[in-house]
């Protein structure tokens, strides 16, 4: 039997792990996870924001044949989530930690939820819906005021999940018959807090300054500007604090990766390393200063580009895949490694198997797709990555281009410039995304839903007004609101 374990974190850019050849962040747990399996270095998230991309995982399917467009859009049960298609099939499936669904009172699809985190009220972050006439984030500061060593509300939570998802795991009943389990760590997505024992491992004078920190460096674009302004992050950061910043990053994903190791060492304890398939994974990346961003929000590989390695039977050990894969592809992965059929609904799902992918030749024609319909953006945002292009579309404002084999840090847009191959790449990238979906279309859905929202709510005066919030307070943090009456 064969049972099915993914283990994701919040806020994990895809390139700070040893394994992915970084200079300084210390992953060893994770580059275990490698060694024994397969690594996908061209993963994406479905869009570079928390509360969409869990919905996307959950359906399998994008974020705009969905509807869960934004932070204050929930998954809320429906569409069907593979875990209940799992669940329905005879296979157990637990949650342990953050999941960012509506509510528990939703069938969400789990057999059961421990420690769950969902938004804050049922509602989320409501400020987001207000993309016409954005109201100022005056919670921004408080990223910078964050950073240092201590302990935080969210690695106590890891702790926590831990602790949990070890008890989970070394219960006997494991073995009684296949299961999935989906244990979800919150580091290192901010506040920039770390424990003093992982901070201490980083000094912030030897840290990596951002790339395109310099205004001259940064693109020229309305939409981007937009997000820049409204997550005016980088406004609280001189260079001194920028270092301090990188050391907590670094700092929290050792942390996370130690969890993930305790865990990993407790599935090996229980007997059931061998006959589980692991996939590690995080929902969307950190642009950590890089081209005047931080957080998230963008389509910047720092940002849209996820960790992703799946090890155990059927895995390939020590490969390294190049096709492009997608958080999308977890659903599919879910019914073929439990053996779950496929219907009529999860067959017309984009998704594939992971173990498929990776035991098949690299492929650099798959289409990768991710969206962005949250806070800050006046206009829809979507990306398509093939072979080794970029394109980025943005309604009614200019397109840009990558190359990422010449320009990983993707410090020239070439959308702009002339040439035959160009010119080619920006027509193969608008004739993809239009076998995706009609952006115009789905812009203008995304907005009237929205609109619908901010109605549902009590307009935008409430929605400015209420969970105003820099980060989702933890499942004790929201009982303490509840008690007080604040929810």
């Amino acid at each position: 039997m064969t049972n099915f374990l993914i283990l994701i974190s919040d806020e994990h850019r895809r390139d700070t792990m040893g394994c992915m050849g970084h200079p300084i962040v210390k992953t060893p747990n994770l580059d275990a996870l490698a060694a024994r399996g397969t690594v996908f270095e061209n993963a994406y998230t479905p869009s570079p924001m928390c509360v969409p991309t869990r919905a996307a995982i959950a359906t399998g399917d994008h974020v705009h044949k969905s509807g869960h467009w934004d932070s204050a859009t929930p998954y809320n049960g429906e569409p069907r989530s593979w875990m209940r298609q799992l669940r329905d099939g005879g296979v157990p499936v637990t949650s342990i930690g953050k999941l960012h669904f509506r509510s528990g009172e939703d069938d969400n699809g789990f057999t059961e939820e421990i420690l769950p985190m969902h938004v804050v009220g049922g509602v989320g972050w409501a400020v987001g819906l207000l993309r016409e006439n954005p109201p100022s984030y005056d919670s921004a500061a408080e990223l910078a005021a964050d950073v240092g060593a201590g302990p935080s509300t969210y690695t106590d939570y890891d702790l926590a999940i831990t602790d949990a998802a070890e008890v989970w795991l070394a219960d006997p009943v494991r073995k009684e018959k296949p299961w999935a389990g989906f244990i979800s760590l919150v580091s290192p997505h901010y506040p920039l807090t770390a424990p003093q024992e992982w901070y201490d491992m980083y000094d912030p004078a030897e840290m990596d300054l951002p790339y395109g920190r310099n205004s001259g460096e940064r693109p020229d674009h309305p939409e981007l500007a937009n997000i820049r302004s409204f997550f005016d992050y980088g406004a609280h950061f001189d260079e001194t604090k920028t270092r301090e910043a990188k050391a907590a990053y670094y700092a929290l994903t050792s942390f996370m990766d130690h969890c993930v190791g305790r865990i990993l060492t407790a599935l090996e304890d229980s007997g059931q390393l061998e006959d589980t398939v692991i996939v590690y994974v995080s929902d969307h990346g950190d642009m950590m200063g890089d081209m005047g961003f931080w957080t998230k929000q963008v389509m910047y590989e720092a940002s849209a580009g996820v960790p992703m390695i799946a090890a155990g039977p059927g895995v390939a050990a020590g490969r390294r895949v190049k096709t492009g894969t997608s958080l999308l592809d977890l659903a599919a992965t879910a019914r073929e490694v439990t053996g779950v059929a496929d219907d009529a609904a999860s067959q017309a799902l984009p998704g594939q198997s992971l173990r498929v992918i990776g035991n098949a030749a690299d492929d650099p024609n798959r289409t990768v797709f991710s969206e962005y319909h949250d806070g800050g953006s006046k206009t829809g945002t979507f990306m398509v990555r093939w072979d080794r292009w970029k394109y980025v579309h943005y309604v009614g404002q200019p397109a840009q281009l990558f190359d990422l084999e010449a320009d990983s840090r993707e410090m020239r847009d070439l959308a702009g410039e002339s040439g035959a191959e160009v010119h080619a790449a920006l027509a193969e990238g608008l004739k993809r995304l239009h076998e995706i979906c009609n952006p115009e279309e789905v812009n203008a859905r995304a907005f009237a839903d929205q609109k619908a929202r901010i109605a549902e709510l009590g307009g935008a005066d409430a929605c400015e007004n209420a969970y105003v919030f820099n980060h989702t307070p933890t499942p004790s943090e929201q009982d303490k609101m509840r008690e007080g009456s604040a929810l």
